[in-house]
């Protein structure tokens, strides 16, 4: 599977009561974001509250967007599990579905060993014939993967074929690249860090700025697959001051927040998320305007 350019995130709408899925404006954001350029659509990440949504919620999710994108772009199912055999057996269920990809980010309230991390996803991966993204984001999994085991991965798990790291270390890519001999498939998972990690050779960039910020992430990764350097660092730079806010005030009140202003009814994060307060209301207002101008 050769995937690149911008893999978007959708949010996860609630109706008002928190107690129930709008299907309806799910199927609305999908169609925002492949109008915005989307190469592939990745729900049930952090961004659409994959770990607020109970089992029944989760394949619901996942079903309806793999039916409402229709083979437009590749679906990429997020999996986050503390079991193996609670991710073995939603991704068997991904795969079941339609799905092209599942992006595995391993949790735990222990710490796991890097034999523990392999042995994770190598079970998975025997589970299913169908593409796995490692997802390496410490900060929200607790977990952080080395590139030499992401290497280590990529060179003897058979479906393990990429790599999303969020670690927010360009560094990192950095030795991905080195390491694989150039034959590792990584993608950006850290928003500031789009321009330097598609210079550093990144595949693509994992994000959910589309929802708000419409084709300006594609046209990004456009100006720097044409080496056109200072068209990219205009483009990056007009955006960055949102990418900044996106991240900071966590991205699923963020998204929502900002899809709310644009008539978009998403409902709020679920508890214990909350709305953004009226002092981010009005930085999104501020940063909004500037980014229209």
């Amino acid at each position: 599977m050769k995937l690149s350019g911008i893999i978007s995130y959708p949010i996860t709408p609630f109706t008002a009561d928190e107690k129930s899925i709008d299907f309806d404006v799910l199927g609305e954001t999908l169609e925002l974001l492949l109008k915005n350029g989307s190469d592939a659509i990745a729900p049930l990440g952090s961004t659409g509250e994959s770990a607020y949504l109970s089992l029944d919620e989760w394949q619901q999710v996942a079903e309806y967007t793999i039916k409402k994108v229709k083979l437009r772009v590749p679906v990429i199912i997020g999996i986050s599990e503390l079991t193996t055999s609670g991710a073995v057996n939603r991704a068997q269920y991904a795969q079941s579905i339609g799905a092209d990809c599942v992006m595995v980010i391993p949790v735990s309230y222990w710490k796991l060993t890097e034999q523990e991390v392999y042995n994770h996803y190598k079970e998975i991966s025997d589970a299913i014939t169908i593409p796995i993204m490692v997802y390496n984001n410490p900060a929200t999994s607790g977990i952080d993967m080395l590139p030499e085991l992401l290497v280590r991965m990529f060179e003897e798990i058979e479906n393990v074929t990429m790599v999303k790291e969020s670690s927010g270390d360009i560094q990192r890519m950095h030795k991905l690249y080195e390491l694989s001999g150039q034959k590792l498939p990584f993608y950006n998972g850290s928003n500031p860090l789009a321009l330097e990690a598609l210079y550093a050779g990144a595949s693509g960039w994992c994000t959910a700025a589309p929802n708000l910020l419409g084709k300006k992430p594609k046209e990004l990764y456009q100006a720097v697959a044409n080496g056109q350097l200072s068209d990219a660092q205009e483009i990056f730079y007009k955006q960055l001051p949102m990418l900044r806010f996106i991240v900071a005030g966590g991205i699923p009140k963020a998204i929502k927040a900002g899809l709310v202003k644009e008539g978009v009814a998403v409902g709020q994060p679920r508890k214990p998320l909350r709305g953004a307060t009226k002092t981010e209301i009005h930085q999104l207002d501020t940063l909004m305007a500037d980014f229209s101008r």
